[in-house]
C-alpha cells in the first residue's frame, strides 16, 4: 500500500528571495533521503508563502523495498580447522548475520576462496523511517543566512512555530528543536490566525484558502497578475513589465490585494528611471505606463490583507511615497546646481584602490 506524505514547516516571515531555493532544496533532500531508505514515491508538489514551506509526495510506499545482500566472510582457510569443523571466525560471521554456519556458501576470488552469504532483508515500515528522515532533512536545508533562537541547538532561516507531518492522513511523530510534529496548521496571521487540521495536500489547500492563505505559488502569482491587469486598465495604462518584482512580491503575501495610488504631479519632473527605482526598490510598487511608454502618475501596491477600507491603506502608501519622493526631489535639485564636469576635481580625493591610485587617475 502507498499513501501521501505531507510536510509543512510554519515559520516567521522568510525573506522572499530565500523561498524558491528552499523549495528546491526540500524537494531534492527529501527525494534523496527516500531513495537512500529504499522507499519508492511518486509526484512531488511544493507550496510556499512567507510563513510556510510545504511539500506533498504522492504514492509513498508503505514499506521499504526488499534488499538483497551479498556478504563476503573470512577466508576459507581460516574458517574451518583441519578436521573440517567451523572455527570461531566462521561461527562469528554466521552469528553476526543471524544465520547458522550451514547456511553459508563459498565464493572463489582472485585472492582465494571465502565464506559467502546471500540473504534478503525485508523492508521495514516507511513511517518508522520517516520519523528519522524528516527531522534530519529539516536540519539539512541550506540557507544563505540562518539563525538560532531560544537556547535550542538547531538553526533555520527563521524561528519555527509549527510542523505538520502526515502519512496517509496520520501524524508522523517526531521532534525538531522544541517542536512536536502534528496535524495542525495555521491561517493568515491577521485575518484568520486560528488552527486547522491537515490530512494531506487536498484538504490543506482548501482549508488554507478558507483561512485566507493561498499556498500554491503559481495560483497566487496568477491572481496578482490578474489584479494588476484589471487596475492598470481602469487607470488607462498598462503595467511596466517587471518579472523580478512580480516574483518577489508573490513571496511577500499570503492573500494578495492590489491597490492603486496616485503620484503627485510635481514629482513627475523627476527622471522616470529615478521614480521607478524608488518605487520598485524601496516600496515594491508596480509602475504604470501609457501606450507610448511614458510613466503615468499612478502606482499599484500588493497588500497582504483584504482591507475593509482600502482607501486608508492607499492613503498610507501615498504618504510614505510622498516622503521618499520629496527627499529625491531635494537631492536631485541640489545635484543640478553643479555641472558634472565641475565634480571631476573631487575624484582626486576618492581612493579607487590603495595601490592603484584615485578614481580621477
Amino acid at each position: 500500500m502507498s499513501a501521501e506524505l505531507f510536510l509543512e514547516l510554519g515559520t516567521e516571515e522568510i525573506p522572499a528571495g530565500f523561498i524558491p531555493r528552499a523549495l528546491d532544496d526540500i524537494k531534492r533532500l527529501l527525494g534523496q533521503e527516500l531513495a537512500a531508505a529504499r522507499i519508492s514515491y511518486g509526484e512531488i508538489r511544493t507550496f510556499a508563502t512567507p510563513r510556510r514551506l510545504a511539500i506533498s509526495i504522492a504514492d509513498v510506499a508503505g514499506k521499504q523495498q526488499r534488499q538483497e545482500l551479498k556478504l563476503s566472510g573470512p577466508p576459507l582457510r581460516i574458517a574451518f580447522d583441519a578436521d573440517g569443523k567451523p572455527t570461531k571466525a566462521a561461527e562469528g560471521f554466521a552469528r553476526t548475520n543471524g544465520v547458522s554456519v550451514a547456511d553459508l556458501s563459498t565464493i572463489k576470488t582472485e585472492k582465494g576462496e571465502y565464506l559467502f552469504l546471500s540473504k534478503v532483508v525485508e523492508g521495514g515500515k516507511s513511517v518508522e523511517q520517516l520519523m528519522e528522515i524528516l527531522p534530519r532533512m529539516i536540519g539539512k536545508i541550506p540557507f544563505k543566512k540562518s539563525m538560532r533562537w531560544k537556547d535550542l541547538d538547531i538553526r533555520f532561516v527563521r524561528p519555527l512555530h509549527w510542523i505538520v507531518a502526515t502519512y496517509g492522513g496520520d501524524i508522523i511523530p517526531f521532534t525538531f528543536g522544541d517542536l512536536q510534529s502534528g496535524n495542525l496548521s495555521r491561517g493568515h496571521r491577521f485575518m484568520a490566525p486560528g488552527e486547522f487540521t491537515v490530512r494531506g495536500a487536498t484538504d490543506y489547500i482548501a482549508q488554507a484558502e478558507q483561512h485566507y492563505v493561498i499556498p500554491q505559488v503559481e495560483k497566487r502569482r496568477k491572481l496578482i497578475e490578474e489584479q494588476l491587469e484589471v487596475l492598470a486598465k481602469q487607470l488607462g495604462g498598462r503595467i511596466n513589465p517587471d518579472e523580478d518584482l512580480l516574483a518577489e512580491v508573490c513571496f511577500l503575501v499570503e492573500t494578495p490585494q492590489a491597490l492603486a495610488g496616485t503620484i503627485e504631479a510635481r514629482f513627475l519632473q523627476l527622471p522616470a528611471e529615478l521614480l521607478i527605482t524608488i518605487m520598485r526598490e524601496h516600496q515594491r510598487y508596480f509602475t504604470l505606463i501609457d501606450e507610448q511608454g511614458q510613466l503615468l502618475p499612478h502606482f499599484i501596491t500588493i497588500a497582504n490583507t483584504l482591507a475593509k477600507d482600502p482607501t486608508v491603506v492607499v492613503a498610507g502608501n501615498e504618504r510614505v511615497l510622498k516622503a521618499r519622493l520629496s527627499d529625491a526631489m531635494f537631492f536631485w535639485r541640489e545635484d543640478q546646481k553643479s555641472k558634472l564636469e565641475t565634480r571631476l576635481e573631487s575624484l582626486k580625493k576618492v581612493v579607487y584602490q590603495a595601490k592603484l591610485g584615485t578614481s580621477f587617475e
